[in-house]
């Protein structure tokens, strides 16, 4: 029989068969303090684990080099759909098999790079054609640019700050892509689409910028303490 404000709870100190008798205050501090301790042992397993060099994943990623570098010389839509289609296939099938199985450490610069890559060779062949401005180019991949940019100062400064993807990243690749079908398609729509993601690429530019000021203050405060 357990006293009034108690309960038994499995836990796992080694034993399977072994249970800790917690007791459960008003406040539920001890709770929450479990919880948190059982999130830190998690976090320390997952930074414990070595990363392999490549993965299966990095190889659907790399995939998107030589569809950019074939982008530029292929002049009929359909093909040009066709790359665009699997570009984009690649980038969502790499990212899932990255969660399932596990990223690697070259595919965290390889995924950034090919997507990069792959909308400058793109986007240089819409500017070659004349049916946006050169600014509006430029507002479509500015994301893109600021993104080369920071990765590059990070480096030079020895600063890197891992971020995850973010809802507004995301919404520009999606805006982009379809800025790029809608030029192939010869669409009245691709100005307004180039127009939206350049505005939501401005948000996505903030958006970062903002997250990784927070994660370095956070950086600095923990090596403070």
């Amino acid at each position: 029989m357990l006293a009034d404000g108690e309960l038994l709870l499995p836990a796992d100190f080694g034993d399977a068969g072994q249970l800790a008798l917690v007791e459960i205050l008003e406040d539920r501090r001890l709770l929450q303090q479990i919880e948190v301790h059982a999130d830190e042992a998690m976090v320390h397993q997952r930074e414990g684990q070595v990363k392999p060099w490549v993965t299966r994943a990095d190889l659907l990623t790399a995939l998107r080099l030589p569809l950019a570098a074939a982008f530029p010389f292929v002049h009929q839509p359909a093909w040009q759909l066709a790359l665009v289609g699997a570009a984009a296939a690649s980038d969502f099938f790499d990212g899932m098999l990255a969660r399932r199985f596990g990223a690697s450490r070259a595919g965290a610069v390889l995924d950034p790079t090919a997507d990069k890559v792959f909308m400058a060779a793109a986007f240089l062949t819409v500017a070659r054609t004349g049916l946006l401005h050169p600014l509006e180019i430029v507002g479509v991949v500015a994301r893109d640019i600021v993104a080369a940019l920071g990765y590059v100062g990070a480096w030079l400064w020895r600063r890197p700050t891992a971020l995850p993807a973010r809802a507004g990243g995301k919404a520009v690749t999606v805006l982009q892509l379809l800025t790029l079908v809608a030029f192939i398609a010869r669409s009245p729509l691709v100005r307004p689409l180039a127009w939206a993601t350049a505005a939501v690429g401005l948000y996505a530019i903030w958006d970062y910028g903002r997250a990784a000021a927070r994660a370095r203050a956070m950086l600095t405060r923990g090596k403070g303490t």
